[in-house]
């Protein structure tokens, strides 16, 4: 295939890996007809179909993801290359994709980033919030942010926290019409406001610990968010009990508006750590935001 051509196998990668022609068409650029037009042409010159088409969805073929598995990572590794030529410039540049959950990003991530963004302009930052366990490489992230115990062995971690306290919550409200839960098992008789999880779908079970026991309890309730802000907020209004970081309920209890229940049997996590993968080429940019993240007790 003529050199000219790459273009093309760009155009297929972009529609492969986003599986949409106008997620793609606005990625690279162009008009959806022109894309269409520039993949049916790469068809018709291998003479193989390579995308699936519905009204509803695209899909790679056999071939189409064959293609795909053996250009990505040769793409990948030309455009990581490229951005490598930004240490030739005077400031360091670039765009550092970034996903995290809200209460690392509220309370570390931004805290840290702010003063470094001021000094280096040229430095772009996107902070996607997801509780769902991203496969940073799959998704085009250059950091994921969780807890210790859920990073993949695989990937390069720097703790950006200190350990995490969490906490069960309720209002004065909440427990004057409920009696205090004394023991894990008390938890099934409450109104609990549960957690959905993005990766698996179901319910994330509350994990207590007192010394050396471990329990896992699969509470239920009246309310379920996908995200630890609303929690919070519906147990501020006395909708139930929610199990939260300790520091981001801890001004709400020493203000009265929370109650912390069954302490000796809230967990602390390891803290949360920023982690890559040690086979992309690490430019200037995102070195700077991990060594600006990187926890200093």
């Amino acid at each position: 295939m003529a050199r000219e051509n790459f273009s093309d196998l760009i155009a297929f990668l972009a529609v492969a890996r986003e599986r949409s022609f106008t997620r793609a068409a606005a990625q690279l650029g162009v008009s959806q007809s022109a894309l269409s037009h520039t993949i049916r042409s790469l068809e018709t010159r291998l003479g193989l179909r390579l995308l699936t088409r519905t009204t509803r969805s695209v899909a790679t073929t056999e071939a189409g993801e064959r293609l795909f598995q053996a250009l990505s990572p040769r793409f990948e590794q030309i455009d990581a290359e490229l951005a490598a030529l930004t240490e030739l410039r005077d400031k360091p540049a670039g765009t550092i994709r970034i996903t995290a959950i809200d209460h690392p990003i509220d309370t570390v991530i931004w805290p840290k980033l702010r003063p470094l963004l001021a000094d280096y302009p040229d430095i772009k930052v996107e902070i996607t919030v997801d509780y769902g366990l991203r496969d940073i490489v799959a998704d085009r992230y250059d950091i994921g942010v969780r807890l210790g115990d859920q990073v993949e062995k695989d990937m390069i971690a720097v703790r950006i926290g200190p350990d995490v306290k969490m906490a069960i919550v309720g209002s004065p409200d909440y427990f004057a019409a409920h009696k205090a839960p004394r023991a894990p098992q008390d938890l099934l008789k409450h109104n609990c406001i549960t957690l959905r999880l993005t990766s698996s779908g179901g319910l994330y079970a509350w994990e207590l610990k007192k010394d050396e026991h471990a329990l896992q309890v699969r509470v239920d309730g009246q309310l379920t968010f996908n995200a630890m802000p609303q929690m919070l907020n519906a147990a501020l209004d006395g909708r139930g009990l929610a199990f939260v970081p300790e520091n981001a309920a801890l001004s709400f209890i020493r203000a009265g508006r929370l109650k912390s229940v069954l302490k000796d049997w809230c967990p602390v996590f390891p803290g949360y750590h920023a982690f890559y993968p040690s086979r992309r080429q690490s430019s200037r940019a995102l070195a700077l935001v991990i060594d600006a993240l990187r926890y200093r007790a």
